[in-house]
């Protein structure tokens, strides 16, 4: 520049406010930006807060930090462009434009009076070497959203409807808590209380569409949380250094609100001690490069990485960077990189005709069980289907016919309750109705017509219960008697539940008092009521009208007893028939918190007598018993061992247990099978069990023939090798089993790509026949051929074509076999060569699996759908795959089932070469949580993932035992009590914590407040050690949801949040040339 533009000198006196020597400095600052920047750009803010433009700032220092690889080789030995921050000037406007001259004679460079005479109102300064369109570009997509302020105009009239009065902030809306009403009152609304809510009697408008809002109208804007205005950067011209010319620009879409506040007058210094890095940075890229074989490099907030040949990345720390050049990496072992290629300001989630996004599958509806009427020619199948459009979850059942083709009728239940069988064609319902506390029973009939069926009357009231909390209804016709279950008090009478819960509720504290574990279980505090169950007389006169009559006997009096066994127990835990009931309960004489074992009792339905228990004495935990349709056997699912059980499903092999009640003989009849039932049912002749139960990932039916009752009862009798159970169907998880009558069987079938739908089997007379004839171990003959009877999600899965995912199997730990799944990605083309992200799916339990069923929580299709291979091992210590094998992970979470991930992750880059291994993520909830965690502990094991998830997952093991809620599982797991030598032996090798100064790789931890099994400060925990340790992560906390993600609006959340953090991190292919973001490690 000719030196006598660099010699002038600058009067200062029509400025005001700043010092000289201030106002001196900002001028130098903005003149020698402009002889270091190749563009100088003016911008107007439309709606200014100082946060918002700090983003700009701090968006454009990252964006600009991120290094492409060829501008290493086109910058050997000279200042590269890409490793210095962009800077934004936002101060005076007097004094910018006496820094760049207002006129050609005094003008710092060429042409720079032509921007300073645009100087006018509240505007900034940006210098950049960035090309005009990529800034023209980023501002036009940035935008935030913010609170209105006084003297604004509504950009939209907003109406608060009457009832409570609701913040927007969160997603579902909540209602404000009763300390803040006299505010909301003092503010203009005409508030009232009403059950502890502010609400409003009447709507109310709070602001109309361009009217100038009051303090009043802004300030209650904010605390509904509605958003009105945005703040935007609009570029108004810009100076090139090469040339001297100005360019203006003209943006329609731009306009400046009256709002524009004031600038934060601390942002106006320079940032000399970022540039005084960015030197530092340079030297050192140089240096490296002369040094390293550099493949990609990066820096961000001060800190550098490189990564060289054979994947190696190392991190230089946040120190001071003017010497590192002579300095070697913290750390040289490499962890899971973060290159960062997607923005997740804008993440959406993929939709379409053809996609099944996580909205689909929450709104897709859900079919339960089918349940057949007595004479097995309709069945029942509750189904219940979300919309986010109306915010409402709405119920129905369905009556379908099984010998006939008929439409299923659809019977909605608007107001929710159960239905069940009263009799062939009558259905009962029992529901609350609205404003009231109690449950009325009513009665559904039903017509069958040759060509469709019909309910040909109103529902008809029977009787009411004396409360609202009645379930798990099971009918017994010939003695005419219904038993359901209910939450009742110490003294066991349900008519004065509702007196009892009143005296609870005004007790005049909200302290919760214990003298023994179990003081809380999966998501409840334990309270004084306790489940037990009823029995009360339901009955059609000659005039088949039904009535509800007599009094509500509970049939557990005086027993201690309590059944359903919380928190999951239902109908599956009791039975009836034409004159007892059969039951399970938690042994009432051992503490439920470090003991499983559950006893099964029978009692008669009149509860005149005391219950008689049928089970051993020495067993574990029990399930599922039945009785046989005449009622003269039952038969049950037993474990052997105490403290071996995980949320009441059998982790080692239940065995199937019969009570001959004639004989009164008890003996065990699957003790050499290696196999877990989870249900069972006798065929109509008794002389034949149908069950389900896990195999190799799959949930199978099978048929056991019953052998004859032995002369006493024994736990080993000695049976022929064909009374073990034959595998009936082969696809699939079969539940919800039902023997009928002429040979048939019905359940309910769902798949990982399909939900449940109603099947029939007809001809197993001729199975059974066969079984009879053969007395052998071979092959059957017979076929069984399955029709399926409903179709209730056909229509709307049709145009998605999910794929089924595929077997693998691979050597594991061991020299075992190990099975797992693949599923692959939407719009995949074998041979096409495109590479695609993929994630590593750990399941939970530990003793659990990922089976060929439908889930809406973990559904693997869902995950495909979005772009990603999906590949889910089922590790040691999974179920379905024989005892050994499941009990191997005992007191070994740290070791085999990470041999056999390891092993199945390579075994599927290898089989399926489209799998990008450098944009893979992993995630798992619980013990898969755990396995999370403890991956990020162990870069050996060379996984090299780029995102982590942990959903309610173990940080801290040996805190776990002793904040779990089912402390026998912890005891079981890791050796005993925390403080027992084993567990703490146990624990110094396998607890997360102690490898924690070796986390690197991004991770989002997912939790619920009400998780009592794996309590939230976990994942606090783990979010904090992340933090601290400077490793880029997110936390996610649902306050009201358990162990698991249930409300819908948090599921969808839940799948926002797991599909943005992926797609950040894996969303976009790499390739040479591209420019990365990374990330700094802390010690």
């Amino acid at each position: 520049m000719p030196k006598s533009k660099r010699q002038k000198l600058v009067s200062l006196t029509k400025v005001s406010k700043k010092t000289k020597e201030q106002k001196g400095a900002q001028i130098t600052e903005v003149q020698t930006n402009t002889e270091k920047w190749k563009y100088c750009w003016l911008f107007a803010v439309g709606n200014m807060r100082n946060s918002h433009l700090k983003t700009v700032r701090r968006l454009w220092k990252e964006y600009a930090l991120r290094i492409p690889l060829h501008h290493f080789l086109r910058h050997r030995g000279s200042r590269i462009p890409g490793c210095s921050t962009a800077r934004i000037y936002f101060g005076r406007g007097a004094v910018m434009a006496k820094a760049l001259g207002s006129t050609p004679e005094t003008e710092h460079r060429p042409g720079l009076s032509k921007l300073a005479k645009q100087i006018k109102g509240q505007v900034g300064l940006f210098f950049t070497d960035s090309e005009p369109e990529e800034v023209i570009e980023w501002f036009k997509d940035f935008h935030q959203s913010d609170f209105a302020r006084a003297g604004n105009r509504a950009s939209r009239t907003v109406v608060l409807p009457a009832g409570p009065i609701m913040r927007h902030h969160s997603d579902p809306p909540e209602p404000f808590p009763h300390n803040e009403e006299p505010q909301l009152r003092k503010l203009g609304l005409t508030t009232v209380m009403n059950k502890g809510v502010p609400s409003l009697e009447n709507p109310h408008k709070l602001c109309e569409q361009g009217k100038v809002l009051t303090p009043e109208q802004a300030q209650l804007l904010k605390l509904t949380g509605v958003k009105m205005v945005e703040f935007r950067v609009g570029l108004k011209a810009r100076w090139d250094a090469a040339t001297g010319n100005v360019v203006e620009i003209d943006d329609p879409t731009f306009a400046v609100e009256g709002d524009e506040g004031n600038a934060d007058e601390a942002d106006e210094a320079a940032m000399s001690d970022v540039a005084a890095n960015e030197r530092a940075i340079d030297g050192v890229l140089r240096y490296l490069l002369m040094h390293v074989g550099v493949k990609g490099a990066g820096s961000i907030d001060g800190c550098l990485y490189v990564r060289a040949r054979y994947r190696t990345t190392m991190w230089f720390p946040r120190i001071s960077l003017f010497g590192l050049a002579a300095q070697i990496p913290l750390q040289s072992h490499p962890p899971s990189t973060a290159l960062t290629m997607s923005s997740a300001k804008n993440f959406t989630l993929k939709t379409g005709d053809e996609v099944f996004s996580p909205r689909d599958l929450i709104e897709l509806a859900r079919p339960g069980t089918g349940a057949a009427n007595p004479t097995g020619d309709l069945v029942l199948v509750p189904v219940s289907k979300y919309s986010f459009d109306a915010k409402k979850n709405t119920k129905s059942i369905f009556v379908a016919s099984l010998e006939s083709t008929v439409e299923p009728l659809e019977i909605p239940l608007t107001s929710g309750g159960e239905a069940f069988w009263l009799d062939a064609e009558t259905v009962g319902h029992v529901v609350t109705n609205e404003g009231e506390k109690k449950a009325s029973l009513y009665a559904i009939s039903l017509q069958i017509m040759p060509e469709r069926l019909t309910t040909p009357e109103s529902p008809v009231l029977v009787g009411t219960f004396p409360t609202s909390s009645v379930t798990n209804f099971r009918y017994s016709a010939k003695l005419g008697v219904l038993v359901f279950s209910d939450n009742v008090y110490e003294d066991g009478n349900l008519t004065d539940v509702p007196k009892h819960d009143e005296e609870w509720e005004n007790r005049g504290t909200s302290a919760f008092v214990y003298d023994d574990a179990y003081e809380r279980h999966w998501d409840t505090y334990v309270g004084p009521k306790k489940p037990t169950l009823f029995g009360v007389k339901v009955f059609a006169d000659a005039k088949k009208k039904w009535h509800l009559e007599g009094d509500f006997t509970n049939l557990l009096t005086d027993s201690r007893h309590h059944a359903p066994v919380e928190p999951f127990g239902g109908t599956d835990d009791f039975d009836v028939s034409d004159r007892h009931v059969v039951y399970t309960t938690k042994d009432p004489e051992l503490p439920e918190a470090w003991h499983t074992k559950q006893n099964v009792y029978i009692v008669n339905l009149y509860g005149s007598e005391k219950p008689r228990e049928l089970t051993s004495g020495q067993q574990g935990a029990t399930h599922a018993p039945v009785f046989s349709p005449a009622g003269d056997k039952v038969a049950w699912l037993e474990l052997d061992k105490d403290g071996y059980e995980s949320d009441r499903r059998p982790l080692v092999s239940a065995k199937v247990v019969i009570y001959d009640l004639a004989k009164d003989v008890r003996f065990t009849v699957t003790q050499y099978w290696d196999r877990s039932p989870d249900a069972l049912a006798f065929s109509t002749d008794s002389e034949f069990i149908y069950l389900t139960a896990g195999d190799h990932a799959r949930a199978k039916v099978f048929v056991l023939p019953v052998p004859p009752t032995p002369d006493q009862s024994t736990t080993n009798p000695t049976l022929q090798p064909w009374y073990t159970p034959r595998p009936i169907t082969h696809s699939g998880a079969a539940t919800g089993l039902q023997t009928l009558s002429n040979g048939r069987i019905i359940y309910s079938l769902s798949s990982a790509v399909k939900p449940n739908d109603v099947f029939i089997i007809r001809g197993l007379r001729e199975l059974e026949a066969e079984l009879e004839r053969m007395h052998s171990l071979r092959a059957l003959e017979w076929k069984a051929r399955p029709v399926q009877v409903t179709r209730f999600t056909a229509d709307a899965l049709r145009a998605k074509n999910l794929q089924k995912g595929e077997d693998i199997w691979f050597k594991g730990a061991e020299d075992k076999d190990v099975q797992g799944w693949v599923y692959k990605p939407k719009g995949y083309k074998e041979g096409e060569g495109r590479k695609w992200p993929a994630i590593l799916f750990i399941h939970g339990g530990p003793q659990g699996v990922w089976d060929d069923r439908w889930s809406t929580r973990w559904n693997p299709a869902v995950f495909a759908e979005q772009g990603y291979f999906v590949v889910a091992i089922n590790p040691t210590g999974s179920t379905t795959f024989g005892q050994a094998f499941t009990d191997a992970i005992a007191e070994d979470w740290g070791g085999k089932p990470f041999v056999d991930l390891q092993k199945g992750w390579k075994h599927a880059l290898e089989k399926y070469p489209d799998i990008d291994a450098d944009r893979a993520g992993a995630a798992g909830a619980s013990w898969g949580g755990y396995a999370i965690n403890w991956i990020q502990g162990h870069p050996e094991y060379g996984f090299n993932f780029k995102a982590l998830v942990c959903h309610d997952g173990v940080f801290d093991a040996e805190y776990n035992g002793y904040s779990t809620d089912e402390l026998f599982f912890f005891n079981h797991e890791w050796g005993g009590r925390p403080w027992d030598a084993k567990a703490k032996e146990i624990l110094a090798k396998f607890n997360p914590t102690k490898f924690v100064h070796q986390w690197s790789t991004p991770q989002l931890v997912i939790h619920g407040s009400k998780d009592y099994r794996l309590p939230e400060t976990d994942g606090i925990g783990a979010f904090h050690a992340l933090r601290q340790r400077g490793v880029p992560s997110r936390l996610v906390i649902f306050p009201d949801e358990n162990h698991w993600v249930l409300n819908h609006g948090n599921s969808l959340k839940w799948h926002h949040e797991v599909f943005r953090w992926l797609d950040l991190y894996t969303g976009k292919e790499i390739k040479e040339g591209d420019k990365v973001e990374v990330v700094q490690l802390k010690n």
